[in-house]
């Protein structure tokens, strides 16, 4: 038996701006806080107790942001790649992310199809080229 992909675990300063951030960029909301940790899921995501495996399974995976006291230092070892569809203009997305926050990044990746991009803390993340699935 296999289990479910539950989160993403991000370590920050500011957990409360960064769980807004990340929700604003994918359209997920907060569905838990405290002093600690703040969890985000997609608006569409069941948020009521699961009583069968399959059901639960299907959820989407939340992001849950804890905080530490260290600042990010290095590149992250794995990263969200985040894709428009083809009818979303990828470039205004990246503007839109641009202004609100995020900084472009130069890993090396050279003339890529994909932009890398940093959330207000440093943690780099990729915006792909638009996609149809």
């Amino acid at each position: 038996m296999s289990m479910r992909w539950y989160s993403v675990v991000v370590d920050c300063h500011d957990i409360a701006a960064q769980a807004r951030w990340w929700a604003e960029t994918l359209d997920y909301v907060i569905v838990f806080e405290n002093d600690r940790e703040v969890a985000i899921v997609p608006k569409w995501a069941q948020l009521e107790p699961m009583e069968d495996v399959a059901t639960f399974r299907e959820q989407p995976q939340g992001m849950v942001f804890v905080q530490v006291p260290e600042s990010k230092t290095v590149k992250n070892r794995l990263h969200i790649d985040l894709a428009p569809h083809t009818s979303q203009d990828r470039n205004a997305e990246i503007e839109r992310l641009l202004a609100r926050g995020a900084t472009t990044v130069d890993i090396g990746q050279g003339e890529s199809s994909w932009t890398v991009l940093a959330d207000p803390e440093g943690n780099e993340f990729c915006v792909l080229s638009a996609r149809p699935l």
